[in-house]
């Protein structure tokens, strides 16, 4: 049976690009609700710590002048506009209208600057106009944070790469239930789909964006 040495070094003689930031990033926040940040509640992931980061990020992204981008799931209250997915997946019934684990996560709320993108589905881009938003704004890259790293940021990591950005996926403000999922999508998506970079890395590149004083 290989080592996880031979298993990476197997991986690096295939999958060991980089293809950078790109020039007109914008920033998402997925999904950062309360559910996932309530003791006791089904989604309850001890995340704050990757909530803590992606505001960090979302701080250097409006001093860079960039566009920021926040995503949450919501459903009619019968869920009818869930499909499969709301059949499939049972603790989706947080995200119903008007349910309080749909709210924003501790110390995140929208600002007027920024866009709000409300989905259905794993991905921010599926069913939802946000690719021709970025493509009608001049977008060439997109900066991924968010929850979960195993659901709905790898689905939006892969359909932001389908749709031509140069994806950047933020390890530190990325949360998961179990580290085990976690670490595992982030080495995929970082092997096939995006470049999967620090918080201290992302800061530094969205320094350079910021506009002359």
């Amino acid at each position: 049976m290989s080592t996880e040495e031979d298993l990476l070094a197997n991986y690096k003689k295939a999958y060991d690009n980089r293809v950078g930031f790109g020039t007109r990033p914008a920033l998402l926040l997925i999904d950062f609700c309360q559910a996932y940040f309530e003791k006791g509640n089904a989604l309850y992931a001890e995340v704050d710590d990757a909530l803590a980061s992606a505001l960090r990020v979302r701080s250097a992204a409006h001093a860079a002048g960039i566009p920021v981008i926040l995503t949450n799931v919501v459903y009619h209250p019968s869920g009818f506009n869930g499909g499969r997915f709301f059949e499939k997946a049972m603790p989706l019934r947080n995200f119903t209208q008007g349910n309080p684990m749909a709210a924003w996560g501790p110390g995140l709320e929208p600002l007027e600057t920024e866009l709000v993108v409300s989905k259905q589905y794993p991905s921010a881009f599926f069913g939802t106009s946000l690719a021709s938003t970025l493509t009608a704004a001049g977008i060439d890259s997109v900066i991924l944070t968010g929850l979960t790293t195993s659901g709905c940021v790898r689905a939006s990591c892969v359909d932001a790469m389908s749709h031509g950005f140069k994806t950047a996926v933020v390890a530190e403000a990325c949360g998961d239930r179990h580290a085990g999922p976690h670490e595992a999508n982030l080495f995929d998506m970082n092997a096939k789909y995006a470049d999967v970079v620090s918080e201290a890395e992302t800061i530094a590149f969205l320094e350079t964006l910021r506009p002359s004083p």
